[in-house]
């Protein structure tokens, strides 16, 4: 356990488009899982884009203009708190690079100094702990390129998910390798996007899980695409929204 005074009593929460646009209750459930442990969430609206889908098609500049219209909705000291390691990564790697030499580099650099992924933060800071309330079921976790990569994102998740009685983490083969969204890569290339999803979608299959778990929207929309497309039953969901329903108290 961490010590209860030094805990942070507010943090910025910066919900991301994906989750915003196709997974609200994973962002709401973020947010549910950090008032729970006494911690005041601000929600900046306003908020849009980290900037990465530019960024990685090469336009810096606009990436830049979209990224600065972030730094000024998250002002003062807090903690950035982010339901999914690619925008965390974007920001805390990227920022620095995208405004080196620019007016608001020093304040890029304090913003990405302030970002944390959310698994990251309850595991981390706010040493969570969980009692399970749902009923057995067998899953299967899938870590982000970015999460595992560019935010260090790697037993966080499965700690958390260790502490339900009811849940069987299975072993998935590959289980750090790509799923082949990657953004704007999986239009570039869809050819090999689609063959890494179909790699991913018959391990997650091949592990005998009802559920696959994931820290970020993008890895939860290809990949349970493609287990649709494929006439799977498995159910795709962020990690956020099973904790959530798991311990929440009904």
């Amino acid at each position: 356990m961490t010590d209860a005074s030094s805990r942070p009593r507010a943090v910025f929460y910066f919900g991301t488009c994906l989750v915003d646009l196709f997974y609200p209750e994973a962002g709401l459930s973020g947010i549910r899982l950090l008032q729970r442990e006494g911690v005041r969430v601000v929600f900046p609206r306003g908020q849009s884009c980290c900037g990465q889908p530019a960024y990685n098609s090469g336009y810096a500049g606009e990436a830049r203009e979209v990224a600065r219209a972030q730094l000024r909705r998250f002002p003062g000291e807090e903690p950035v708190v982010v339901p999914s390691g690619s925008c965390a990564g974007m920001i805390r790697r990227h920022y620095p690079d995208l405004f080196a030499g620019d007016p608001d580099e020093t304040a890029a650099r304090a913003f990405a100094n302030r970002v944390v992924e959310l698994t990251e933060f309850l595991v981390g800071v706010l040493g969570v702990r969980l009692a399970d309330r749902g009923a057995p079921v067998r899953v299967a976790w899938h870590s982000s390129c970015h999460a595992l990569r560019e935010c260090g994102v790697d037993r966080q998740p499965l700690e958390l998910l260790a502490q339900l009685s009811g849940v069987t983490v299975a072993p998935l083969a590959r289980d750090k390798e790509c799923c082949g969204f990657g953004g704007t890569f999986a239009v570039r290339h869809p050819g090999i996007s689609g063959a890494m999803a179909d790699d991913k979608a018959a391990a997650v299959e091949e592990s005998g899980a009802g559920v696959l778990l994931s820290g970020d929207a993008g890895c939860l929309m290809n990949v349970g695409g493609r287990l649709a497309a494929r006439g799977s039953r498995i159910v795709p969901r962020h990690v956020a929204e099973f904790l959530w329903e798991r311990t929440r108290e009904r």
